[in-house]
């Protein structure tokens, strides 16, 4: 048998194939025509031995596509030919690149901007920037009717069917009503102007936060749109200059007021019931330049920036909003638990029962000053070396087990230590304090209290049943715009924090009568329903809001929705709901 050849220059580009169908081919050549074992082919070209197989099972099935045919592409552009001469006349004239394809679109000539671009490129012209719509005659909005409330005759004379965006708003306005929100306007004294009353005012504001309309992105989106205009009862929503405007006339001691009313209603319809209420401040981050904002630390970027320092309460149970203020400052800031009492008793009667708070909200003598009062809270203290260093000394048969429930559901073991008798450095008397191990933490959590009655159990979980404030305050923010300081469309932000309170309430309201969603966010609210375009059709003395059809459209069909309702800011006009 004569020896083997000896590889000439160039060969070894059959021995160490890289692209993948080479690489195929000579492992299939090997396995298949030489015989060489599958496990020894998979190994010298980077298979698994299973792999090599079903590369084998494709082959013999007909995927012999190795080689790929040469499909040299075509040599001219005639599109580009046909155009050349008139875009570069276009070109001469001064016209962009967006102004050249108009044209051409118009005479019927077909080319992409892609490739008037590489016309402009050949012939060696300049690159022209775009230039505004109102300099280069292009396109604009549509001009949107003067917001003006409808008159009585132009409530009955309403088109007969309009599509709409929004329809899925109009679902709010059942229990906008049961707030009585007419009422809630008139008690924190909100000024109307000559063409919109002020109930068409705050439900202009409210129409963006409910759908999750953007301020970064214009008023307009939403202004011309027909149910945006039924909900708020005017021919068109106000436009940036006026909502800004009004929104800067109202005084901190009308959202106070509007507060005061929306609670008390809140807690009559059974939305809230404030014997537990969490506090906690949220940092709200400007995103403008050169604010003249104090910096605090905002959690969602893990830093310390300019910001504005919101305050809030909520009830433990429903979760719902019940207070909110803007008003703030670092000087200020320890006094807002103080504050919010004073509301509470200004709502209720009374001050509130219990107060749970982080230890960063207030000062230990604000803390005192609480106990004076009667008011019960549960807050942490800080770990300190000193504490730690004590708490690790004690034996093990200090520490008491207990089961506790998950905030989530569920249940955990923790161990704890209850000492009726703490000293605070300056906190005059004694708290309680219970050290919590197995809360997740690699130290034990320190709660104080003032309530020495209540159960250890009691104590931690109505604690660890706030431990999610920030994350529910940071999904109503994102929900409803107040993150957008800066935006197109800036706002008083202390009317901003109210309107963010109401729009919370109305989705707290509309979430219990959806079967299934009595825990769901703002966010799939908004995403779900409140979204929902539709139509709306006048009818004599009434309007059909007609919901088109959609994934979660058999919710809406079982959802405790009223048959009719009466809308007083339309003139009395009857709605009622359809769904396609």
């Amino acid at each position: 048998m004569n020896a083997p050849h000896p590889a000439r220059a160039g060969g070894e580009f059959f021995t160490a194939p890289t692209a993948g169908p080479h690489r195929r081919y000579e492992a299939l050549r090997a396995y298949l025509l030489e015989g060489q074992p599958a496990a020894g082919v998979a190994a010298r070209f980077g298979y698994t031995t299973a792999g090599l197989h079903s590369a084998v099972a494709d082959f013999r099935a007909g995927s012999r596509d190795f080689f790929a045919d040469a499909r040299p592409g075509p040599r001219t552009a005639p599109g580009k030919d046909a155009a050349r001469a008139r875009i570069i006349e276009l070109r001469a004239e001064g016209h962009s690149i967006d102004e050249i394809g108009a044209v051409l679109t118009r005479e019927q000539i077909p080319l992409n901007r892609t490739g008037i671009n590489e016309v402009i490129a050949e012939a060696g012209l300049p690159r022209i920037w775009r230039r505004p719509d109102a300099l280069r005659g292009g396109p604009r909005r549509d001009d949107v009717p003067r917001a003006r409330a409808l008159e009585p005759a132009e409530v009955a004379d309403l088109p007969a069917d309009a599509t709409t965006r929004l329809a899925g708003l109009l679902l709010t306005l059942p229990d906008l009503l049961a707030l009585d929100l007419p009422a809630l306007v008139r008690a924190a004294g909100y000024p109307g102007t000559r063409d919109i009353p002020a109930v068409s005012y705050l439900l202009s504001l409210l129409a963006w936060k409910l759908t999750g309309t953007r301020r970064v992105s214009h008023v307009h989106d939403i202004a011309a749109d027909p149910g945006a205009a039924l909900f708020t009862g005017l021919t068109a929503l106000p436009k940036t200059t006026a909502l800004t405007t009004y929104s800067y006339r109202l005084a901190h001691a009308k959202q106070k007021a509007f507060l005061t009313a929306l609670d008390t209603a809140t807690l009559t319809a059974g939305l809230a019931t404030g014997e537990v209420v969490n506090l906690d401040f949220h940092a709200v981050m400007h995103w403008g330049q050169d604010p003249a904002l104090e910096k605090h630390y905002v959690p969602s970027r893990s830093q310390r920036t300019r910001s504005v320092l919101t305050f809030f309460a909520e009830d433990a149970v429903s979760h719902a909003l019940l207070y909110a203020n803007a008003d703030l400052a670092k000087a200020s800031q320890a006094g807002e638990v103080l504050a919010f009492a004073d509301h509470w008793k200004t709502v209720t009667g009374h001050h509130p029962d219990l107060l749970v708070m982080d230890s960063k909200v207030t000062t230990q003598t604000q803390l005192g000053e609480l106990t004076d009062r009667g008011i019960g809270f549960i807050t942490l203290r800080a770990r300190t070396p000193k504490l730690t260093a004590t708490l690790h000394a004690l034996p093990a048969s200090a520490w008491t087990t207990m089961t506790v429930a998950r905030a989530g559901g569920g249940t955990r073991k923790v161990q704890v230590i209850d000492d009726p008798a703490a000293k605070l450095s300056s906190y005059p008397g004694t708290l309680r304090q219970l050290a919590v191990a197995g809360l997740g933490h690699d130290e034990p959590t320190i709660l104080i209290t003032n309530r020495d009655q209540l159960p250890a159990r009691h104590v931690i979980e109505t604690y660890s049943r706030r431990m999610n404030i920030e994350q529910r305050l940071a999904e109503a923010i994102r929900s409803f715009g107040l993150d957008s300081l800066a935006g197109a469309v800036p706002l008083n932000v202390d009317l901003d924090v109210v309107l963010s309170v109401l729009a919370h309430t109305v989705c707290a309201a509309l979430r219990r009568r959806l079967p299934g969603y009595a825990t769901a966010t703002p966010d799939t609210l908004q995403r779900r329903f409140l979204s929902t375009s539709g139509h709306i059709l006048n009818r004599r003395n009434e309007t059909v809001v007609r919901l088109d059809r959609r994934t979660y459209s058999p919710v809406l069909r079982q959802a405790d929705l009223p048959e009719t309702i009466t809308i007083p800011w339309l003139a009395g006009r009857t709605l009622r709901y359809e769904y396609a």
